[in-house]
C-alpha cells in the first residue's frame, strides 16, 4: 500500500526490535546492574519517608508540579508534531523532490514518504498517551500528598504512615517510568527521520540511539553520582 520494498521492511522492524528489545533488556539487565530509574528509586523512597515527619508539604507539592509541567511540556509538543506531520502530508511532492535533490538519498515514491510520515504521527500518538498518562499519575500523586497522615497526628500507626510512604513512592516511580517511555519516543523518532535518507542510515541510527539510551541509563557519570548519594541514604539509615 505504501510502496515499501524488501529493505524498507528489514529497516522498520530492526527499528523495532531495538526499541522493545532494549526496552526488554533494560528492565531485565537492571535486576543485575544499577540503572538510572533504580538509583533514583532510593531518592523518592527517602523523600516519601521525609515527608512523613513533616506537616509543611508546600516544597513537596512545588516538586510534583514542576514534574508534571516538563511531562505537560512534552504532551503538547506531540500534539503540535502529529499537526505539522499531518500537514506535511499534504505537501508530499514538494516534500520528496526536496529529499531526492540530497546526496545519498534512496529513491522515495510519494507513498513510501507518507507511510514513513505515518509511522512518525503513531510514535507521537504514542508519546502523547504515555505524557498524558505521567500527568495523571502525577495528579494522583498531588492527591496521596494531601491525603498523607501529620506528623502530630497520633490517630495513624506507625505501619498506616509506612504503607502511605510505600504506596506514594511506588506511584511516583511509575510515573517517572512512563516520562522515561514517552521520552525514549523521541529518540527514537530522531533515529526514524533517517528513513527518509535511507534504509541502511535508519538501522544505523537506530542502533547508535540504543547505545546513547545504554551509556546514559547504565554507564553515565549521573548514574554514578546517584549511586554514591543512594549510599549516604543507606548509611544514614
Amino acid at each position: 500500500m505504501f510502496e515499501f520494498d524488501r529493505l524498507d521492511y528489514y529497516a522498520i522492524g530492526w527499528f523495532f526490535l531495538c526499541w522493545f528489545g532494549y526496552a526488554w533488556f533494560s528492565r531485565h539487565y537492571s535486576k543485575r546492574k544499577h540503572r538510572l530509574q533504580s538509583a533514583l528509586q532510593c531518592y523518592i523512597d527517602e523523600w516519601m519517608r521525609v515527608l512523613m515527619k513533616r506537616d509543611g508539604r508546600i516544597a513537596d507539592t512545588s516538586v510534583i508540579s514542576n514534574l508534571e509541567r516538563t511531562a505537560t511540556f512534552l504532551a503538547s509538543s506531540s500534539l503540535l508534531i502529529i499537526a505539522g506531520l499531518l500537514t506535511v502530508l499534504g505537501a508530499t511532492d514538494s516534500a520528496t523532490n526536496f529529499l531526492l535533490e540530497l546526496p545519498f538519498t534512496d529513491y522515495l515514491s510519494s507513498r513510501g514518504w507518507q507511510g514513513k510520515v505515518l509511522v512518525l504521527v503513531f510514535i507521537y500518538i504514542y508519546a502523547f498517551f504515555t505524557f498524558t498518562w505521567c500527568i495523571r499519575q502525577y495528579g494522583f500523586m498531588s492527591i496521596m500528598i494531601g491525603s498523607a497522615p501529620l506528623f502530630d497526628d497520633d490517630s495513624y500507626s506507625d505501619e498506616e504512615r509506612s504503607n502511605h510512604a510505600e504506596t506514594a513512592s511506588k506511584l511516583t516511580s511509575l510515573a517517572v517510568y512512563s516520562f522515561n517511555m514517552g521520552l525514549r519516543s523521541y529518540y527514537y523518532s530522531l533515529a526514524l527521520l533517517m528513513w527518509f535518507i535511507h534504509p541502511y542510515a535508519f538501522m544505523v541510527a537506530s542502533a547508535w540511539v540504543v547505545a546513547v539510551l545504554y551509556r546514559r541509563e547504565f554507564r553515565s557519570r549521573t548514574l554514578k553520582a546517584l549511586m554514591h548519594g543512594s549510599y549516604l541514604i543507606e548509611r544514614k539509615r
